[in-house]
């Protein structure tokens, strides 16, 4: 088995956790633990850092990292429409259900999104309630609603 890796960076929403391989990002999760010491990090977690950066400065829309999140075919398909979301747009669980083609599967398709181990690469936070409704998000609403406002701009980074 692959050495995990963890890397903490500190971000506009907090900090964020990167677990990883020297080939794979495994995970991108939001933490209020104090900081911990970590193995030294391979240069695809520190690829992985400089992204989610510039992803926060307003300069990256697009993550081109490899990414290995274990789940079923079925949550992998839901992940995987997820990155079909444009940056900056959000839909609902319904209309993401619609594009699997299957209506009745609109719980699981939240509760997928909800295990999304992928915070800000996969985006699940573009995915909103009836009536744009904002509803469940691990990282807290308050940073749901920060990354929604940060992708459309609607934040000032002091970066643009």
């Amino acid at each position: 088995m692959d050495t995990q890796y963890h890397l903490r960076i500190d971000t506009p929403v907090g900090p964020l956790i990167i677990t990883g391989t020297d080939t794979h990002i495994n995970a991108v999760s939001f933490t209020d633990e104090p900081e911990e010491t970590f193995l030294e990090a391979p240069p695809l977690l520190l690829e992985c850092a400089q992204q989610l950066h510039e992803y926060f400065a307003g300069e990256r829309r697009v993550f081109e990292l490899p990414l290995a999140q274990p789940g079923t075919d079925f949550q992998q398909s839901v992940w995987d429409q997820l990155m079909h979301i444009p940056y900056g747009q959000t839909i609902t669980y319904m209309q993401q259900a619609k594009r699997m083609n299957n209506l009745r599967s609109i719980r699981a398709v939240a509760s997928t999104n909800g295990k999304n181990a992928l915070a800000i690469i996969v985006p699940c936070h573009r995915v909103v309630g009836a009536n744009g409704v904002l509803t469940g998000y691990a990282g807290g609403l308050w940073r749901k609603r920060w990354l929604l406002d940060h992708e459309r701009g609607d934040l000032f980074t002091g970066l643009r």
